[in-house]
């Protein structure tokens, strides 16, 4: 998220126009979450016709799911599991535009935006809040449908699996998801904190809140890294998840273009030991070399083809997803 303040060119903060004075941390929270109602509607819309997709691709056999786990193979049965995925798809595509507006808002200033910053800002802060709830959806109905799942044990043992499968790192221990879901954690327990500290950057400083916010680009790998790990709908090596590779293109130059034009002055790279220790300007300067190596593998994944996906199989496995808990 961005500040009601904007940068000069030497870093220092300074109030918008009309003396505006960034709101105390409770009142601008407040103040979002009504703002985001409308954003969080559309997201649920979002999710109910994803929903409906995937219950419709199940109950017609052409699931990918399914082909990975055919077990799988009943939408009635199996809806919290559909409806974890598509609060899970709805939290990427809420993420993907949450981050693309905070990089155009904290890269160079276009000449000419199709709207203004004052509108810009407010819904970077807004998809980020409906990002976080999407985010804590979608793992709450994947709890929910292991809780469904393990019929073996007492409720209490029930729940404590669920509990511990979705939310203890490295307690789930099957197959795919022993490293998938620590990933997908990694993202949920990162992606609050530092979206609400925007709320509390009066306390903590300007300076601070921007060098913590700068890892939200984290949370959005990890994201993205748990989708194609354990994304039984990008699975395969096939078309739907070479188009989730291309649509991490413009992230990936929008952020090489924000390191390498940056706002402010002081983050911009200058000549080696002109202001900056040479390990700091080292660090500087390799990160803008990843991220432009970021863009050319990208760009090679998607003409190639070769996406990491997995061949289709001619026998799936019929496996459950785990062993059931005994008591």
């Amino acid at each position: 998220m961005t500040s009601d303040v904007r940068p000069d060119e030497d870093g220092a903060m300074t109030p918008l126009p009309g003396g505006k004075r960034p709101p105390g941390d409770r009142v601008a929270l407040r103040g979002d979450l009504r703002a985001a109602l409308p954003d969080a509607t559309a997201a649920v819309v979002v999710t109910a016709l994803v929903f409906a997709f995937l219950w419709a691709r199940m109950d017609s056999g052409a699931s990918d799911t399914v082909a990975v786990m055919p077990f799988m193979d009943d939408a009635g049965t199996y809806w919290m599991y559909l409806l974890s995925q598509a609060f899970g798809w709805s939290a990427l595509l809420w993420a993907w535009g949450t981050v693309m507006l905070g990089l155009v808002l904290s890269g160079p200033r276009p000449a000419r935006l199709p709207v203004s910053r004052q509108v810009l800002e407010p819904w970077h802060r807004t998809t980020s809040l409906t990002t976080m709830a999407l985010m804590f959806a979608h793992a709450l109905m994947f709890a929910a449908e292991l809780v469904r799942y393990e019929t073996k044990v007492d409720w209490a043992q029930r729940l404590w699996v669920a509990f511990a499968d979705t939310f203890v790192p490295g307690w789930y221990d099957s197959g795919t998801g022993q490293v998938a879901i620590p990933i997908g954690q990694g993202a949920l327990y990162l992606a609050i904190p530092l979206g609400l500290l925007f709320y509390v950057r009066h306390r903590i400083g300007a300076n601070t809140w921007r060098r913590l916010h700068r890892f939200v680009i984290v949370v959005y790998v990890l994201s993205v890294w748990h989708t194609l790990l354990y994304g039984t709908n990008v699975w395969y090596g096939e078309w739907p998840r070479t188009m989730l590779w291309l649509l991490q293109l413009p992230v990936a130059a929008l952020l090489l273009i924000r390191l390498l034009r940056p706002a402010r002055r002081a983050e911009r790279l200058g000549p080696a030991g002109g202001g900056v220790g040479r390990p700091g300007w080292w660090l500087r300067a390799a990160g803008r070399v990843a991220v432009g190596a970021v863009v050319v593998g990208l760009l090679v994944v998607v003409v190639s083809g070769r996406d990491g996906g997995r061949d289709r199989p001619t026998h799936p496995p019929a496996t459950a997803p785990h062993a059931q808990e005994t008591d």
